[in-house]
């Protein structure tokens, strides 16, 4: 106020000021024309004045008032900002009609009467309105996201995570933080209670069961979302195909499998006996998902289920493996989408080659590496000439007036990439860190001659 303290030093005389009226209600102003008080003895030191001197000390008057609304303004502008989340208010001055207050929301002038200081501007109670539901902000308090206001329940609704399983708002810990777990590739988050709470998962693409969404439970109690089971592999005949497809990547990289070794979709329970009745082998934990047996074994297979319908009819036999070379047979299991089968089935052929081509016993990391390589390898050329059919389907679909692909195929590229993610991320020394060590190798040497190298000297090359 350093400029009033000048104008009344050089002053004897006492002026009878004006009132500003600020009610704060709720979050509002009340804003009065100014009016000046009645003169009382107590305001008034000085005699009556001549119609001059009145002039006089009217001009001087409005000059005291313009310099009181700068010396408000100027302190308004050096008080620091915060953010509180609420709304923040300042005493605009009234005294000068020289400014014009301008809604923010409407661009119309703001008159005498109600209007809100908040967000760096000025609005009429009408305009200032929630970014989400275009409906007046009356509370207090409010919430931002950028420059734009939002009601505090409009916040939440469009801001705060939801639970991906439960639909639920994901509720804050103990030190009232939001926290949630999420899946690394499908990024679906959940609440961390769901992890002990036995909400099932997909056995394919490893996401949670949503509670408005019914998974497909298997034979053998493993379930499988929708999404998966549209491509699923479910029985021995189903197969077939895809392995003759297997074989033929094979025969393109020059690694014919000159053997015809038997290939079986088998329930989880057998896959386990099978495993078990093997001499040697590395499985991947927590559940195995193929085998190359070399010994002589009695497994059941699925043989064939009615088109169609995957809860019943499901025709399981007893298949008597006779040991006619090193290799015995292919065991997967069931259930598992194409691409997924397809992979497993390449890993497995690589040991069914391996044992016929007389390579020596191999380390785990360099025998189980070498296998995710060739899996890798068949999952990027499928995904390859999915990408080529798709592009001469979107040809022919605007030449022809087609159908474009639909979410299924959509989804099955996505969880091919996703089957790609697994091999390149898996954390463990063997299928890990031996994938890793060679497809180095490979990149580096070609797939011919690290091959040769890994039969005379049982290593990667480096």
């Amino acid at each position: 106020m350093g400029w009033l303290n000048k104008i009344f030093k050089g002053s004897n005389q006492r002026h009878p000021m004006g009132n500003e009226h600020y009610h704060h209600n709720g979050g509002y102003y009340d804003n009065y024309p100014h009016e000046h008080s009645e003169p009382t003895d107590a305001d008034h030191t000085q005699e009556p004045s001549t119609s001059e001197e009145e002039t006089w000390n009217g001009k001087e008057n409005e000059e005291v008032d313009r310099v009181i609304a700068l010396s408000i303004l100027e302190e308004e502008n050096q008080r620091p900002e915060t953010n509180t989340g609420a709304f923040s208010f300042s005493f605009l001055s009234t005294t000068c009609h020289y400014w014009h207050r301008i809604c923010a929301g409407c661009n119309m002038e703001i008159g005498h009467g109600r209007y809100l200081n908040c967000l760096n501007a000025l609005w009429h109670p009408q305009c200032f309105r929630c970014y989400g539901c275009s409906h007046p902000i009356s509370e207090y308090e409010f919430s931002t996201s950028g420059n734009y206001p939002f009601h505090k329940a409009c916040y939440r609704e469009r801001f705060h995570p939801k639970c991906d399983v439960c639909s639920l708002f994901i509720s804050t810990n103990h030190a009232g933080l939001i926290e949630y777990r999420a899946h690394p590739f499908w990024v679906q988050k959940y609440c961390p209670s769901h992890e002990h709470d036995a909400t099932p998962r997909c056995c394919s693409c490893e996401r949670m069961e949503p509670r408005n969404t019914g998974y497909f439970e298997l034979n053998d109690g493993r379930k499988l979302c929708l999404e998966c089971l549209d491509s699923s592999v479910m029985d021995t005949f189903q197969c077939q195909p895809l392995y003759l497809q297997i074989q033929e990547f094979y025969e393109g990289l020059n690694m014919t499998v000159e053997q015809e070794v038997p290939l079986l979709l088998v329930e989880r329970q057998a896959l386990n006996e099978a495993r078990e009745g093997e001499r040697n082998g590395h499985y991947h934990m927590p559940e195995t998902r193929g085998l190359c047996l070399s010994e002589e074994q009695t497994v059941r297979t699925v043989r064939k289920r009615s088109k169609g319908n995957w809860s019943g009819n499901m025709i399981t036999e007893q298949f008597k493996l006779t040991r006619r070379c090193e290799v015995t047979a292919i065991l997967i299991l069931f259930g598992l989408p194409r691409l997924l089968t397809g992979s497993i089935l390449a890993h497995e052929m690589m040991h069914a080659w391996m044992r016929l081509k007389g390579f020596r016993p191999l380390s785990q990391d360099v025998e189980e590496g070498i296998c995710q390589v060739m899996a890798h390898k068949w999952l990027e050329a499928e995904l390859a000439a999915g990408s080529r059919n798709s592009n001469a389907a979107s040809s022919s679909s605007s030449s022809y007036g087609g159908v474009k692909k639909g979410p299924r195929s959509q989804y099955e590229r996505k969880l091919g990439e996703f089957f790609k993610h697994q091999i390149e991320a898996d954390a463990s020394p063997v299928y890990g860190d031996g994938f890793r060590a060679g497809r180095l190798a490979v990149n580096k040497y070609g797939l011919r001659r690290t091959l040769e190298h890994i039969q005379m000297t049982g290593r990667f090359p480096v």
